[in-house]
C-alpha cells in the first residue's frame, strides 16, 4: 500500500529531469577588437579584459614604420568591432588597411586629445628620407604617462560604445589601471632625480623619446628622424660623434626595433659608452623585460638611469 511520502517521492523522480533539462543562457562570446602594435595592445587588453577578443598587428620587437599589412590582418578588421590605432601619422598604412578590408567597426585614433609634441621636421620639405612623413606630430606619445591616460579613457569610452553591457567592467578596469599609471609616473620621477641634471644627455637611434624628454627631463639626441626607415649617411654619424664629444653625452642606447650598428661605430669613436637596449615602439617577447606597457617604461627609465649614474 502506497503512503503519501512514498507518492510524493515517486512523483519527484519524474519531476527532476524536467528541471535539468531548462536551458540557460548562454554567456556572450568576447568581442572582437583589433589594435595595430603591441604597446597599444597592452592597453586595450588592461581595459577590455576578458570581455575582448584581440588581435595585434604588429607584434612585440616589430616596426609599424615600415610594416606591410597581410591578408589576414583584412579579414582580423572585417571581423572586429572595434579598431585601435594610435593616430598621428604613426602607421602611415591604417587607412589602406581599413578602406580595403571592408570593415564595418569603429576605428578609433587613441592619441585623440593628447598633449602632442610638433615635430620640428615637419613643414621642411623631406619626410626623414622614407617613404611617406608622419605629419606635423611626433606620433611616439606613449612615452608620456601623462598621454597615456588620455589614451585608456579613449580606450574604455569605446569599448562601452561597442559594448554597452560590459561597461562597468572596462570603467573598473579603467579606473584601476590609472591608479598604476600615476604610481609609474612617481616613480620615473624619482629615479631621473637621482641624476645630475648636467649628466642628462643620451644618444639612441631614432627621435622616438621627445616626450619622455619633455616630462622626465632626459634631453634624448637621434641618429635618424621620429621613423626608422632612412638609414644614417657617414656625414649624419660623423656629425653626430662631433655632438657627443661636445655635448658629453656619456650614454648610448640600442633600440629594440633598430640594428646597433651606427651606434656602436659612434661609441668606439667617443668616450660614451653602450648603455643598454630601450623599448621605443615595441613591446618585447614574452620572457623579455618588457612584456607590458609598465614594465616598457620602467625597464627605459631604470636602463637610462642605471647608465648615468656618476659610478657607471
Amino acid at each position: 500500500m502506497l503512503t503519501r511520502r512514498t507518492l510524493i517521492a515517486g512523483l519527484s523522480l519524474f519531476a527532476t529531469p524536467a528541471l535539468a533539462q531548462t536551458p540557460t543562457q548562454p554567456a556572450a562570446p568576447p568581442m572582437p577588437v583589433v589594435a595595430t602594435f603591441s604597446i597599444l595592445a597592452d592597453l586595450v587588453r588592461n581595459v577590455g579584459g576578458a570581455r575582448i577578443a584581440l588581435t595585434t598587428l604588429v607584434g612585440p620587437d616589430d616596426d609599424a614604420h615600415v610594416y606591410q599589412p597581410t591578408p589576414s590582418d583584412g579579414r582580423a578588421l572585417a571581423a572586429a568591432r572595434v579598431v585601435f590605432f594610435n593616430g598621428l601619422g604613426f602607421e602611415g598604412w591604417i587607412r589602406r588597411l581599413v578602406r580595403s578590408s571592408g570593415t564595418r567597426a569603429e576605428v578609433v585614433e587613441a592619441a585623440r586629445g593628447i598633449d602632442a609634441i610638433r615635430d620640428a621636421s615637419s613643414g621642411q620639405g623631406h619626410s626623414h628620407g622614407h617613404a611617406h612623413s608622419h605629419g606635423e606630430f611626433d606620433p611616439h606619445a606613449w612615452h608620456s604617462i601623462t598621454n597615456v591616460r588620455r589614451y585608456v579613457e579613449n580606450i574604455r569610452d569605446a569599448l562601452i560604445a561597442a559594448d554597452s553591457d560590459g561597461a562597468e567592467l572596462y570603467r573598473a578596469n579603467a579606473a584601476a589601471y590609472l591608479v598604476r599609471l600615476q604610481a609609474l609616473d612617481t616613480e620615473i620621477r624619482t629615479l631621473v632625480a637621482a641624476v645630475p641634471a648636467e649628466r642628462r644627455r643620451v644618444l639612441v637611434q631614432h627621435s622616438a623619446f621627445a616626450y619622455f624628454q619633455r616630462d622626465f627631463g632626459i634631453t634624448f639626441v637621434s641618429v635618424q628622424g621620429v621613423s626608422t626607415e632612412a638609414e644614417p649617411t657617414a656625414q649624419q654619424i660623423a656629425s653626430l660623434i662631433r655632438q657627443v664629444r661636445d655635448r658629453r653625452i656619456a650614454a648610448i642606447f640600442a633600440e629594440n626595433i633598430t640594428n646597433p650598428r651606427s651606434l656602436q661605430r659612434i661609441a668606439a669613436e667617443t668616450s660614451a659608452r653602450m648603455g643598454g637596449t630601450l623599448f621605443s615602439d615595441a613591446l618585447s617577447p614574452a620572457g623579455g623585460p618588457a612584456t607590458t606597457y609598465i614594465d616598457l617604461m620602467r625597464h627605459n627609465a631604470s636602463t637610462i638611469v642605471r647608465a648615468l649614474s656618476p659610478q657607471a
